[in-house]
């Protein structure tokens, strides 16, 4: 709906600096540069004016500010009304699904609940899981897509989305198919010694910090090395190409061709769920609490399965 180096001006404008901006945005502070030089010369302005200090915008800088902030707002209301214009008639769920998001999770829960929803319909959206990207669309939700299923400790995510848990995937370490412990159908941490163990870097996720600190505490002779802080194919296809260990999840198995997962003998896990806007629409807040209390239903019948209870 607009140049998308409008975004990145935007955000630099916002940050008072390249630096600042490309933390946000999850790229470097020269691909900020460049986007905005682009935009520069597309305009034929100068928009920000550099000094050691930080940068400023121009007189034509704050006029392209103020309107691309207008055209954001005008854009996110023009989409909104296109999806109310194209569901005159019937009611539509948006879903989005990528490769380490699939929507099929969400597809066995609408078979949960769809009854409670006969006037409604299911459209997928599809979005990249680039580790660049990945926050701009899950700030979409709301306006993109209504719902995505997926795993989430993330505090960046939750920052960005309100989450209803449905469940925890059972960590797991991934190799190439070349790789001596390929052949394995299940493990011990120590056979991960003397390895180097790809996970993504500390700070966001407190179950893979709490790993983490148990490796380096408990397995020095495992050496860990960062991967970016949200995967993406390129950590899979570095996994692939240079005989590395990942940690990956039991729902990722068959992600990369070209790699074996392999379960490991440990207690780790981490929480997925149904991810939603934090202002939600009526029928949005409606789905959701008709999950939670379906969910709430399926535990208290596995509980008295358990204990040879019936449920009333």
């Amino acid at each position: 709906m607009f140049n998308p180096q409008l975004s990145v001006f935007v955000c630099a404008a916002d940050c008072g600096s390249f630096t600042k901006a490309a933390d946000l945005l999850f790229i470097s502070p020269t691909a900020v540069m460049k986007k905005i030089n682009a935009l520069e010369a597309h305009l034929n302005l100068t928009l920000i004016e550099r000094s050691p200090a930080g940068i400023r915008l121009t007189p034509a800088g704050e006029s392209i500010y103020r309107d691309a902030k207008f055209l954001f707002e005008y854009s996110r209301r023009s989409i909104e009304s296109a999806r109310k214009a194209a569901d005159i008639g019937s009611r539509t769920f948006h879903v989005g699904t990528s490769l380490l998001n699939p929507a099929k999770p969400f597809m066995d829960l609408w078979c949960q609940v769809s009854a409670e929803f006969p006037d409604y319909r299911l459209h997928l959206v599809p979005f990249e899981d680039n580790h660049e990207g990945i926050l701009s669309e899950i700030s979409q939700l709301g306006e993109k897509f209504d719902f995505l299923i997926g795993v989430c400790d993330s505090k960046l995510w939750l920052d960005r989305c309100n989450m209803l848990p449905l469940g925890r995937y059972k960590k797991m370490v991934a190799v190439s198919k070349e790789h001596p412990l390929a052949g394995r159908s299940r493990i011990e941490i120590e056979d991960l010694y003397g390895e180097t163990l790809m996970m993504v870097k500390r700070g966001d996720s407190d179950t893979n910090d709490s790993i983490r600190k148990d490796l380096e505490t408990f397995h020095p002779q495992i050496q860990i090395e960062d991967t970016p802080q949200f995967y993406d194919i390129s950590v899979f296809n570095r996994c692939s190409e240079t005989g590395k260990v990942l940690l990956t999840l039991d729902c990722w198995t068959e992600v990369h061709p070209a790699l074996v997962s392999i379960p490991v003998n440990w207690d780790y896990s981490i929480p997925y769920g149904l991810l939603y806007s934090l202002t939600p629409t009526q029928d949005v807040r409606r789905f959701v609490n008709t999950a939670a209390e379906n969910q709430k239903i399926e535990g208290t019948a596995h509980l008295s399965h358990r204990h040879g209870a019936s449920v009333r």
